[in-house]
Parts: C-alpha cells; sequence; structure tokens
C-alpha cells in the first residue's frame, strides 16, 4: 500500500502492475471491437509474432485479458476500421491510429539512423532506387516482398529480392510506406498516406510535446518506474530524455516512490517515481482473478525480464535461439499467473493434425505445491487454450 513515505510494498506493486495492464478486467463479458480497441489503447500497444506454437502470441495477449476475445476482431480493427497500425516500439506491434501523430517522430529518428546505414550497405543511390520503388506502389498498388523476386537465369533488374526487402523495411521503418494487410502472415505494404488518415499532413506534435507524451503514457501504463522503465516502455525516447523529463516535473505531477520487491529473505528496493494519482489507482483496485492463465512469452506483464525478476522473482527468458541441448526449460515455454503470483510455466503446443493440445511439461514454482483447486484451475486453462485454438481437448504427454 502507499504510506505517508510514499512506499510500495511488492503485493500492491504488482496488484497495480496487472490492473493498468487489463488482467483485472471480467474475463467473461464480452468485448466488442470498441471494447478491444478500447483495450488495447490501455496497454498502448500490442506485440505481434509470427510463431503460432499455441496461437500467435498478439492473439495470446488480448485472450488473456478477455476470454470473449476472437482473431478476426484484431483484423477488423487494423484492416477494415483503420483503428490500429502496425510499426515498432520494442519490436512489431499494433498500435493505437490515435498515436500516429506521435509516431511521426519516430520516423523522424529512424530516417536520420538508418539512412547512413544503408547508403553504405547499398551503395550510391539507394535513395533514388527507394523512391522508385514508392512510385512503384503509388502507381500499381500494394506490394509484398516476394513480388520482388526474379526467377532463376533471369538479368537482375532493379532489385534482387533481398535488396528489395530491405528497401520496402527501410521505408516502412522510416513511416513512408504501412502494412495495409497481412496475408497469411507476409505483409502487405502500402503508401502510408494510403492506409493511415492524414498521414501525409505534418504531424501537429512537437518535438518537446513528443517527448512529454511518449514519457507520460508510458508512466500511466505502469503505475511507478525507473526512468530506464519509462523509456523502454514504447521504445520512442532514450534513457536520457526519460531522466531529463523526470527533473523536469514538478511535485504534482509525479511522485517519488521506493518500492520493494526481491523475497522476504532478500528484499530488494528500488527508488522509482509514480503517477500523482496513484493513492486513488490504489483504493479502486478491482480483485484479481483467481483463475490460472498462461501468458505469451511477449505480454506486456513479462516482456520486462529485469522488472519481472525484481518484483515477481521469476527468472524467465525464451529459448527459442538457444540450442536445444543448452535449454533450461524448453523452446516456447508459457509462464501461469494465478491471481497475482506466477506460479510455474508449461510447456505446451498446439497439435493442429491430431487436433489436440499438448502438455508436454510443467514446472511448478518453489513453495507452489499444487493442491487439487490449482490442478482444476490449471487444468480448466489448458481447455481453454484448446478450445481458443479450434482443438477437441487436452493430451498430457509423459512428463507433465
Amino acid at each position: 500500500m502507499v504510506t505517508a513515505m510514499d512506499h510500495l510494498d511488492a503485493a500492491t506493486a504488482r496488484h497495480i502492475i496487472l490492473h493498468l495492464q487489463g488482467l483485472t478486467l471480467p474475463h467473461h463479458k464480452r468485448l466488442d471491437d470498441d471494447a478491444l480497441l478500447a483495450l488495447i489503447i490501455q496497454l498502448g500497444f500490442v506485440q505481434m509474432d509470427s510463431i503460432q506454437w499455441v496461437e500467435r502470441a498478439h492473439h495470446m495477449i488480448l485472450q488473456a485479458r478477455s476470454q470473449t476475445y476472437r482473431p478476426r476482431q484484431l483484423k477488423r480493427l487494423h484492416q477494415t476500421r483503420r483503428d490500429l497500425f502496425e510499426h515498432w516500439t520494442h519490436d512489431a506491434s499494433y498500435i493505437p491510429t490515435l498515436f500516429h501523430p506521435y509516431w511521426q517522430h519516430r520516423y523522424r529518428r529512424e530516417h536520420a539512423r538508418m539512412a547512413a546505414k544503408f547508403e553504405r550497405w547499398q551503395g550510391p543511390g539507394y535513395a533514388d532506387k527507394c523512391e522508385a520503388l514508392l512510385e512503384r506502389i503509388g502507381r500499381d498498388g500494394p506490394l509484398m516482398s516476394r513480388q520482388l523476386e526474379r526467377p532463376k537465369g533471369e538479368p537482375k533488374e532493379m532489385w534482387q529480392w533481398h535488396d528489395g526487402k530491405a528497401a520496402l523495411e527501410f521505408l516502412w521503418h522510416t513511416g513512408s510506406l504501412a502494412i495495409t494487410r497481412r496475408e497469411g502472415f507476409q505483409k502487405v505494404y502500402d503508401l502510408t498516406e494510403q492506409v493511415i488518415e492524414g498521414a501525409d499532413k505534418p504531424s501537429p506534435v512537437s518535438e518537446e510535446q513528443f517527448i512529454d507524451w511518449a514519457c507520460r503514457a508510458a508512466l500511466e501504463r505502469l503505475g511507478f518506474a525507473t526512468p530506464t522503465q519509462i523509456a523502454r516502455y514504447f521504445d520512442l525516447v532514450s534513457i536520457a530524455e526519460a531522466k531529463d523529463w523526470v527533473a523536469s516535473q514538478g511535485d504534482n505531477t509525479l511522485r517519488p516512490m521506493t518500492v520493494t520487491g526481491g523475497t522476504r529473505k532478500q528484499p530488494r528496493v528500488r527508488e522509482c517515481v509514480a503517477r500523482a494519482d496513484l493513492p486513488s489507482v490504489i483504493e479502486q483496485l478491482p480483485p484479481l482473478p483467481a483463475r490460472i492463465r498462461a501468458l505469451s512469452p511477449f505480454d506486456p506483464v513479462i516482456r520486462d525480464r529485469d522488472r519481472l525478476a525484481w518484483l515477481w522473482n521469476f527468472d524467465y527468458r525464451i529459448e527459442i535461439y538457444v540450442p536445444a541441448q543448452k535449454r533450461r526449460w524448453g523452446y516456447y515455454i508459457f509462464p501461469l499467473l494465478e491471481g497475482s503470483k506466477l506460479v510455474g510455466r508449461v510447456d505446451m503446443k498446439a497439435n493442429r493434425k491430431d487436433g489436440l493440445l499438448d502438455v508436454k511439461r510443467l514446472w511448478w514454482e518453489t513453495q507452489r505445491a499444487p493442491s487439487q483447486a490449482r490442478l482444476d484451475r490449471l487444468e480448466a486453462e489448458m481447455q481453454r487454450q484448446a478450445r481458443f485454438c479450434g482443438l477437441s481437448g487436452v493430451r498430457y504427454l509423459e512428463g507433465a
């Protein structure tokens, strides 16, 4: 709780994060498209991932907050309503189009960072080639990178595939192109002004306003944070800019706060800043659902591994790129959230050939012994995951 000394204990700190990250929503309440958009605005973005080990990360993030979510809703918000656009935070993400004026500043920063590098990589005249590619898309319409491929033996025209793919990504990162839709999971690029209304007009936001928004919006979604955590939330500003922003704020805007993480035997206290209204947020915290939820490795609660270790005492990494013989847990492991606690992790995979969710391995955290009630909650979550993937049931493999 917050005291006169402005200190947060770990349990309250975890509750705040889970609430601000949408994990106290009534999970049976239906989310229509407008409510889903409001949830994504609350989160700030939803990170995307192409791997479909169970379901893709962006869908699992939203399903963890509402069982009524369906992937077609996200597609409508992005491709039909244009309430979302695709771009980069710390990784590729769906972002509310409402935020696009701020992303125009990111485009400028990315151009300054990437232009010289691409010129050295691709050689002189690279900008002219990019301009020609923009003209082609403006003339012929949306384009996928595979359309730049050339059959073997044919003479090279303007691009080989890797050259064209690089150009498309450069133009996307720097704001000239946007993703109008996906085919499978392949990007379809179009001119940004054809995808995002008003994108061809200068941003009405100044650089100073951009930095203020990026820091303030991050802190609103975190509740409390260090300057590093503020900078890393959207990955729009530098840590130095976040530190300067914190230093420039008055007492009515932020409140200094210490937060205890770690364990009872080894507490770890950090100095943070918090939203000025955090006491009222705490007073209105709804109860946390008791059910178990399997979280995507890219869930916003999980993504900050340092904060995860500090506040939850949960050591986690995704081991996709770790050689099999060196993996501690497995290729794609899902943390298990029960109430405010991370109680274990599960190795599960959608076996679409057999129509079953295969549960390969299960690990419980120390002092989180599996009571019958906990096992029942786990089984209910596995069944939810199976239904979400369109599978007929759950299969526990030897070792699970």
